[in-house]
């Protein structure tokens, strides 16, 4: 079947919806987390949703309810141990490592078709039914709404949580929240392109993202634009090339990745000045005073106000 042929395939067309709400939610949470940096967070999350999945298994119930229910008791469990960074590696690894258990002990213990679960690991985009594409859909809408309306304390937060916190934001209740909304998002990123690849989508695109602007706003829309034209790119490039769709998209995420550091080393020669301080993470952070972000190098400030 040629190309063109395949572009007027119902499955075709449901894959890139879902590649599509997948992506938007992937690249607008994963800007906070590279903020924060959580990025072993999201391992973690992916990694015990299968444990989840592989309980639901065990339990005769849909892997990807387990996959679910997985990842948002995990993501309450991290939010209320962990808040400050140099607490959050030593409770997530801890966890993880007790998860993983669990997850081996449930596989062992189920004698029955592990094929569900194994799809889990390397995802399937391709395979998503109407039905499927609702449940995304459905998870989508709130996970951005919720989002969008907790941005200012997220964002004032995740940049200065000292500052913040002497301003009266609970940094365990924002903890909570972002981990919860980051298991949802982990959930149907691992149906898009697994438990393996999932940083490919929440991470790398804001990694990218935060190398080429140090504007929040601007960081996010990037890294949305990068996880949508990765994931759309992949899913056509799998059509033209049996290869895996993950792999597809992890690639040209990765290109954009390395190509926004070359950028960002650039820019960051030609002003003198170190990469971070006009790009990435610690731009974003940087070292302004609590109430402040810096959104376009130095001397350039935006008021984040009152959560």
């Amino acid at each position: 079947m040629s190309f063109t042929d395949l572009l007027g395939q119902h499955f075709v067309h449901t894959a890139l919806l879902a590649g599509a709400v997948v992506s938007v939610l992937s690249g607008a949470i994963g800007v906070f987390v590279v903020i924060r940096g959580m990025s072993f967070a999201v391992h973690a999350v992916s990694e015990l949703g299968f444990t989840g999945a592989a309980g639901a298994l065990f339990l005769g119930l849909d892997p990807v309810l387990g996959l679910m229910v997985g990842s948002l008791a995990l993501g309450a469990t991290l939010g209320a141990l962990t808040v400050r960074g140099r607490e959050r590696d030593a409770a997530i690894g801890s966890v993880l490592a007790f998860g993983l258990g669990v997850g081996v002990l449930l596989i062992s213990q189920f004698h029955g078709n592990v094929t569900a679960a194994a799809g889990l690991l390397f995802g399937s985009i391709v395979g998503v039914n109407d039905g499927q594409l609702a449940v995304l859909v459905g998870v989508a809408v709130p996970v951005l709404a919720v989002l969008a309306f907790a941005y200012r304390p997220l964002l004032f937060a995740s940049v200065d949580p000292e500052g913040a916190e002497a301003r009266g934001v609970s940094l365990r209740l924002i903890s909570v929240l972002l981990l919860l909304l980051l298991a949802l998002t982990t959930a149907e990123a691992v149906q898009v392109v697994g438990v393996l690849l999932v940083l490919t989508l929440v991470i790398t695109p804001a990694a990218a993202a935060t190398r080429l602007t140090a504007r929040p706003m601007l960081a996010l829309g990037l890294s949305v634009a990068i996880a949508f034209g990765a994931t759309e790119g992949g899913i056509l490039l799998s059509l033209v090339k049996a290869w895996p769709t993950s792999f597809f998209i992890s690639a040209i995420s990765f290109a954009v990745y390395v190509a926004a550091r070359v950028v960002g080393r650039a820019r960051g020669a030609a002003r003198g000045t170190p990469v971070e301080r006009t790009a990435g993470v610690a731009g974003l952070r940087g070292r302004t005073p609590s109430s402040v972000v810096p959104i376009a190098g130095a001397g350039t400030e935006r008021e984040v106000g009152r959560p």
